[in-house]
């Protein structure tokens, strides 16, 4: 019996303990019942714009050396002229200036590549100055004669200057007018010369070659034809 009353006594001061804890509790129950709606201003998006709030394009220290000199070009232009050039515009002529140096790359790959005038890749049998391995051999042990006489049946009349140009080089050195040697320039040779008509004469034709041979000039029979006068003048003027 006393045990009895022991448990009852007991479950009575729990449940006291419970009720007066669930009036302490720290969670607040909010019984008002008026709410405040907050709305968005519909000219939000008119208050935040100009290129401060524009987030597409790169701007400031994000920028890389070209993109930021084209922003200083399109400022300049903008505070001195009044023209204003849009950011999208700006990029567009940043990726032009891309795609240009990406195609002088690619120029300048293939020039050092093949070494050779992109023209001559579209003809049969053409030949270039490896046809001549001028520093192996002495230009005096070579037929230059034939040589010419290919590229002109081949219509290659670039080629055949280049050989014109040879043979005269050679009859300058058989007739001891100059001493040649693979590695000297037409500067050394026209030095050498001593006789002015001859000296006058090179001038003409060494201009000619540089400016055919090396400036890649595409010529036809007729601006051939009247190039070689000037080489068999020259040639006529050596000859003993």
């Amino acid at each position: 019996m006393r045990y009895t009353v022991s448990i009852i006594f007991f479950l009575l001061t729990t449940l006291v303990s419970v009720a007066q804890g669930t009036n302490d509790s720290i969670v607040k129950i909010d019984s008002s019942s008026v709410l405040t709606v907050r709305t968005i201003n519909e000219n939000l998006s008119n208050k935040y714009t100009g290129d401060e709030f524009d987030y597409t394009f790169k701007t400031g220290e994000s920028q890389n050396l070209l993109a930021r000199f084209i922003n200083w070009v399109g400022q300049g232009l903008s505070n001195i002229f009044g023209i204003n050039i849009s950011p999208q515009l700006l990029e567009l002529i940043e990726y032009f200036i891309y795609f240009l140096l990406i195609i002088l790359v690619i120029y300048l790959v293939v020039k050092l590549l093949i070494n050779e005038n992109f023209n001559s890749l579209f003809q049969k049998k053409a030949k270039t100055v490896n046809d001549i391995n001028l520093t192996e051999e002495h230009i005096e042990g070579i037929d230059i004669n034939k040589l010419l006489h290919e590229a002109v049946e081949q219509k290659d009349y670039r080629l055949a200057i280049r050989y014109q140009f040879l043979l005269t080089l050679q009859k300058l050195s058989k007739n001891d007018i100059i001493t040649w040697h693979f590695d000297k320039t037409n500067t050394d040779y026209f030095t050498e010369i001593k006789q002015p008509e001859i000296k006058r004469g090179f001038k003409k034709i060494a201009y000619l070659y540089d400016y055919i041979w090396y400036g890649e000039q595409i010529i036809d029979d007729v601006k051939y034809t009247k190039s070689v006068l000037d080489f068999e003048s020259i040639n006529k003027q050596i000859q003993p």
